[in-house]
């Protein structure tokens, strides 16, 4: 109800919005009741979308203002809520106290990040990515992987082990795709340098997916997949991921086979 994307396509509701988001805190807090009802020692969370939002205009206070208050709804609304029961918005915040302490792990989505900008007639702004960055197929998608780092370190700051339950990139000719991990893959070895409770990564996605609003048209996965007769087949990314996998290393000779591109930016003394 912010940007209308998704049905029901309404715009620029704010309050409206945080309606919706304090109601999904609270079916969270049930929801994680409930299972630890049931299973005491089962560990629950939830996946959290991080979007680094930055300003378009770094001297000019306006846009630095809106980032941060973009990023403060759209990446810190949950994860807080989730920790101390408090939901926060501008000028209005309320307690739920169910929700207080109610994750036992920080998942973290990642794609990328983007560039805001400070506009009179648009509430949210004008968003942008880095005119330099590598775009995916349609686009949709800046490889920023820098930008997984700071979502890294952003994540260790509310004091939970962090499993990354989505990273990854649109690529039906499987061309972008392994550079996009090895590099996403380096900033989550810098993050685990720290001693950051780094516990687990899931590649999004395994196998092409419906992708929400935009259907067929981006292609996420490790595995092509034919939509008419449900036959999958292997993209060289998935070797390279399952490589990665098996030996819990990022290597010079991985990066030199699968993503040459950047070789001598990831190992300029090779």
């Amino acid at each position: 109800m912010c940007w209308g994307i998704f049905p029901p396509g309404r715009k620029n509701e704010l309050f409206t919005s945080f309606k919706v988001m304090a109601n999904l805190v609270r079916g969270h807090a049930a929801a994680y009741h409930a299972i630890h009802r049931i299973q005491p020692h089962a560990r629950a969370g939830m996946a959290h979308q991080y979007r680094g939002i930055l300003p378009a205009r770094a001297w000019f206070p306006l846009d630095s203002a809106l980032a941060g208050m973009l990023s403060r709804l759209f990446n810190d609304f949950f994860p807080f809520a989730a920790q101390t029961g408090i939901l926060r918005f501008p000028g209005w915040r309320t307690r739920i106290k169910a929700a207080k302490n109610t994750q036992d792990f920080f998942g973290l989505n990642y794609y990328t990040r983007e560039y805001v900008a400070f506009h009179p007639f648009h509430l949210l702004g004008k968003r942008r990515y880095d005119p330099n960055a590598e775009l995916s197929h349609t686009g949709f998608i800046a490889n920023e992987p820098k930008g997984f780092y700071e979502a890294l370190k952003w994540a260790n700051g509310y004091g939970l082990p962090i499993i990354v339950t989505e990273n990854g990139v649109e690529d039906p000719d499987d061309d972008f795709r392994a550079r996009y991990l090895a590099q996403h893959i380096h900033q989550m070895w810098r993050a685990v340098n720290f001693n950051w409770p780094i516990q687990g990564y899931y590649h999004w996605s395994l196998v092409d997916n419906f992708e929400w609003d935009r259907g067929w048209t981006q292609l996420y996965g490790l595995w092509e997949l034919d939509r008419e007769t449900q036959a999958r087949r292997k993209r060289p990314s998935a070797d390279f991921y399952a490589e990665i996998c098996k030996t819990n290393t990022l290597s010079s000779e991985m990066v030199a086979r699968y993503a040459p591109k950047i070789f001598a930016d990831m190992f300029p003394n090779e």
